[in-house]
């Protein structure tokens, strides 16, 4: 249940950073406040020149403090899925105090036991989300704080990525004058945020189509199964306007906003419209069907390259099909397309608050509706990665900690791991992802 409160997201996009300020009261989201300003210093959602990022952080957080009639002091913020890494982890412990009653400090001992890891010097543990509990081997507890015991286990998931990323976005955040609250995986939080019970249980894939990148998530058995980055999204396709049609980028973009349709078959070529052409006196014709097949090229491309990855753990026969989210998802005709390639069923994500109902701030309200779910356990947990961490007594050995596979998000499609005998009696989607990912998470 969401704790009643102040919550402002922070979501650092290639074209722009977007700030929104939520009110929670009884577990009712109230938008009070938004900031919308274009990005500079960043390009396909990294970070590369931080002075810049800051001068555009604080442009939207001038616009939503305006708005909502406070002032922002801290943010929650997002983290691109680009290299991101997910572990299971396990911790055990011996219960410390005399009366064997476990306490939010046997909570943190038995968290800093399950993070014990040799992690590289350029990837930094963003978080740890607990699973489960057991307590003198009692199993499926969430909160064992209160109950009596000897031994308490973990299981957990541990989220890395790359230490330069992080310390980037850490860094604007702060040189912009702002605290940091958290620090949330973008993909997790809109799957969390848009996505149904059943959908975040039997599978769905989430298609997040930014300015500078696509990013491509699978929610399966309630959890973050798998993630791609492909560095391409909704500016590539301006560029290739303005290529083709030798215009500038701002005549391009304007193209692709008030005539652009990504599916050519919806169109006609006897709709014309001028075009500003460099070297030209005059403004060239265009027909809507011509521009239409230069967007379709680009965002075939892109839907082709997270089909690939998808076809290889079968993701796409998942029941919940595909959700497209995204500043470039709105553009028309792109769902059709969508659908003719991944042959399942897509739909379109559109936040319902009023005056947000844009894609483009689906990931800046998945970010605070996230925060405000997140309960004293993982906040008790959390500081077992912060710096502080108390020295937990064990039971046997320091931590254990069971090797496993990696999800990764990167800029090339993943090798995942092969079925086992057992695994392959089963059939179907399920018997292959299960198959695929039960090192991981099984």
């Amino acid at each position: 249940m969401a704790k009643t409160g102040i919550y402002v997201s922070l979501d650092i996009g290639t074209t722009s950073v977007k700030v929104v300020v939520a009110e929670y009261i009884e577990n009712q989201i109230n938008i009070i406040g938004v900031g919308n300003a274009k990005s500079r210093g960043l390009d396909r959602g990294i970070v590369i020149d931080i002075d810049k990022t800051v001068e555009s952080i604080q442009r939207a957080v001038k616009q939503a403090e305006e708005k909502s009639g406070i002032q922002i002091r801290s943010v929650n913020v997002g983290l691109p899925a680009n290299l991101l890494e997910v572990e299971k982890c396990e911790g055990m412990i011996a219960v410390n105090t005399e009366s064997k009653e476990i306490t939010a400090e046997d909570v943190r001992n038995v968290a800093a036991a399950a993070v014990v890891r040799s992690t590289p010097p350029e990837r930094q543990v963003i978080t740890l989300i607990p699973q489960e509990y057991k307590v003198d081997g009692f199993e499926g507890i969430q909160d064992p704080r209160g109950m009596i015991g000897v031994r308490l286990d973990m299981k957990g998931l541990l989220f890395t990525g790359p230490k330069t990323i992080i310390h980037n976005i850490r860094k604007c955040v702060e040189k912009a004058g702002l605290g940091l609250d958290e620090m949330v995986i973008t993909p997790l939080a809109l799957a969390e945020s848009i996505l149904s019970d059943g959908e975040r249980d039997f599978g769905t894939t989430i298609i997040d189509m930014g300015g500078g990148q696509t990013t491509t998530a699978v929610m399966y058995e309630k959890e973050l199964k798998f993630a791609h980055v492909e560095q391409e999204g909704g500016e590539f396709v301006t560029k290739d306007i303005s290529v083709v049609l030798n215009t500038s980028l701002t005549n391009a973009e304007a193209l692709k906003i008030n005539y652009g349709y990504a599916y050519p078959e919806r169109t006609s070529v006897n709709e014309e419209f001028p075009v500003d052409v460099i070297g030209q006196n005059e403004p060239v014709k265009v027909n809507e069907k011509y521009l239409s097949e230069i967007i379709e090229a680009r965002v075939e491309q892109i839907f082709n390259k997270s089909k690939a990855v998808l076809d290889s753990i079968d993701a796409l026969d998942l029941p919940g099909g595909v959700i497209l989210t995204g500043g470039a998802a709105s553009l028309p005709g792109v769902i059709e397309l969508a659908a003719d390639i991944f042959k399942t069923n897509v739909k379109l994500y559109v936040p319902n608050h009023m005056g947000l109902r844009n894609p483009i701030f689906a990931n800046a309200i998945a970010i605070v509706e996230y925060v405000a779910q997140l309960d004293d356990i993982y906040h008790i947990s959390k500081l077992a990665i912060s710096g502080n961490k108390p020295k937990a007594k064990r039971m046997t050995e320091a931590a254990v900690q069971q090797p496993a596979s990696e999800v990764k998000a990167s800029d090339a499609p993943t090798q995942e791991t092969a079925p086992t005998n057992n695994e392959s009696k089963e059939t179907g989607v399920v018997g292959k992802l299960k198959g695929l990912l039960s090192n991981i998470f099984d």
